[in-house]
């Protein structure tokens, strides 16, 4: 077909064009609307070189990644495990009162039941064992225990012994952490939990040495018990308590240092001799 008129004029001076600037221009191809092949321009460079550029065709957006699958939930603790993180798990049951007693350190029955009670208000499994998904619940739910709910019913690590119980035979009493050491030339042979008197009856700080020692008595004062006394100022001894057993520290002695823990303090009366150290220190 021939093309006259003006449109052939406007075809001829665009080849003229292209004769003149060096340049070959292959048009797109394709009649159902889709885009041809790439556009190849000649473009002198300068002189006797031709640069050739390729136009590409847009590339399609990659698709956006499949979100990966949550991992699976792992068991942290269970029955018959222990240690601090036990224990910071039971200080958070009892802010959200399904524990009442510890925190002790060990994952008993009580503390499975109170992890099973937990899952179960919340949907999750009630598995009774205190897994990842469990446990960030629980910490969004509570805040991080202080050093008194962690200890609150004793188990305190002992501090660094004072200097003065480094030598010779001495109970050195911790009243910061809450705990006796039973020390021999500088050497550790026991520690326990122990509690003081209250503000108004304070157990006396200082060095003193054990001055009497009884396997059964009675305060003529308070008229209450006290087994495995070992006496070292006035009317204050070290002793154990039926009342810190079962209270914990939510009670308080009349200036006595109490032992919650009937087995270590017998072992300990029975080592411990009229004369030696007693150190009550913060």
């Amino acid at each position: 077909m021939r093309i006259r008129g003006p449109l052939a004029a406007v075809l001829t001076s665009c080849a003229a064009l292209a004769a003149l600037c060096g340049c070959t221009v292959q048009q797109p191809t394709g009649t159902d609307g889709r885009p041809g092949p790439p556009v190849h321009i000649r473009l002198p460079s300068g002189p006797g070189s031709v640069t050739t550029r390729t136009a590409q065709a847009p590339t399609p957006s990659a698709p956006a990644p499949t979100p990966s699958a949550a991992a699976p939930s792992r068991v942290l603790w269970s029955l018959g495990d222990s240690g601090p993180g036990v224990r910071n798990l039971q200080a958070r049951l009892r802010q959200v009162d399904w524990l009442f007693d510890g925190p002790t350190g060990s994952y008993d029955d009580l503390t499975a039941r109170a992890v099973e009670g937990f899952q179960g208000r919340r949907g999750l499994p009630p598995t009774g064992q205190a897994d990842t998904v469990t446990w960030q619940r629980l910490v969004a739910m509570t805040h991080a225990p202080g050093t008194w709910e962690l200890y609150l019913m004793g188990g305190q690590p002992a501090g660094a012994p004072d200097p003065r119980c480094l030598t010779g035979r001495a109970l050195c009493i911790d009243k910061t952490t809450r705990t006796l050491r039973w020390m021999v030339d500088g050497r550790t042979v026991s520690t326990m939990a122990v509690r003081f008197g209250t503000q108004y009856s304070p157990t006396r700080e200082g060095v003193f040495h054990i001055y009497w020692k009884a396997r059964t008595w009675v305060s003529t004062l308070y008229h209450s018990p006290m087994p495995y006394a070992m006496f070292f100022s006035g009317g204050q001894a070290v002793h154990f308590s039926y009342d810190f057993a079962a209270r914990g520290y939510a009670g308080g002695s009349h200036g006595c240092v109490n032992v919650r823990d009937e087995s270590a303090i017998r072992q300990l009366f029975a080592q411990v001799q009229v004369g030696d150290k007693v150190v009550v220190h913060w």
